[in-house]
């Protein structure tokens, strides 16, 4: 994640990363030429209480003044965290008039997946939804830049992915993402700012959730 000095489109603040879309609360920041940190925690509910805390204590002693950009988990996840992740990173991106990068989940977790695998395989990864359903999406990777997404992150039931697996054309390596996701926000920094270094500067209007499904049955 190192940028190149004479790149015009190189960071010269730093960019912070949020996820809450799972029980884990994942932050990162770096400003890609050497200086990068990421932590976690287990909150659980108590993301609501300690998110902004946990937030303020993190970022220093870089100040709000320091950022070029946000990225943010954008889901799927769950419900309340992913909306809490949203909101916070929208927010600081308004206040700050700051580009915010809205980056998949399952993106984030084939990407960090991509650096412990030597293979070039599609990386197709599945995640449970609520009432018996599957998250499911492929991408591709590719080291130098970034990934592919093959087929978009959508919710369907176990035997409609399955269907889509079997009629899958290439070779694929399958991964089953867990509840715990907060660790891969380093990658939800590292894929946004693949984006930035593209010339992409999103409004914070354009980021939004992706929650697949309505938390209440029947809707």
């Amino acid at each position: 994640m190192n940028s190149n000095p004479q790149d015009g489109t190189s960071v010269k603040k730093y960019g912070l990363a949020l996820h809450t879309a799972s029980r884990e609360l994942g932050l990162a920041i770096s400003n890609f030429a050497g200086d990068s940190r990421c932590e976690t925690w287990n909150l659980d509910r108590d993301l609501a209480t300690h998110l902004h805390q946990y937030l303020v204590e993190f970022i220093q002693p870089q100040t709000w003044a320091d950022l070029a950009f946000i990225a943010v988990a954008k889901g799927p996840g769950g419900f309340t965290g992913t909306r809490m992740g949203m909101v916070t990173a929208r927010t600081l991106a308004q206040q700050l008039d700051i580009p915010v990068f809205a980056i998949s989940t399952l993106a984030a977790v084939a990407c960090s997946s991509s650096k412990k695998s030597i293979s070039t395989q599609d990386m197709a990864l599945q995640m449970p939804a609520q009432r018996g359903q599957l998250f499911g999406a492929v991408y591709s990777v590719n080291k130098d830049s970034g990934l592919t997404e093959l087929f978009t992150d959508t919710v369907m039931t176990a035997e409609s992915w399955q269907e889509k697996l079997e009629s899958w054309e290439n070779s694929y390596q399958l991964i089953e993402v867990g509840s715990e996701l907060g660790w891969s926000v380093s990658s939800v920094l590292e894929l946004a700012y693949l984006e930035w270094q593209m010339g992409s500067r999103p409004d914070w209007s354009d980021a939004l959730p992706f929650y697949g499904q309505h938390p209440v049955k029947g809707h």
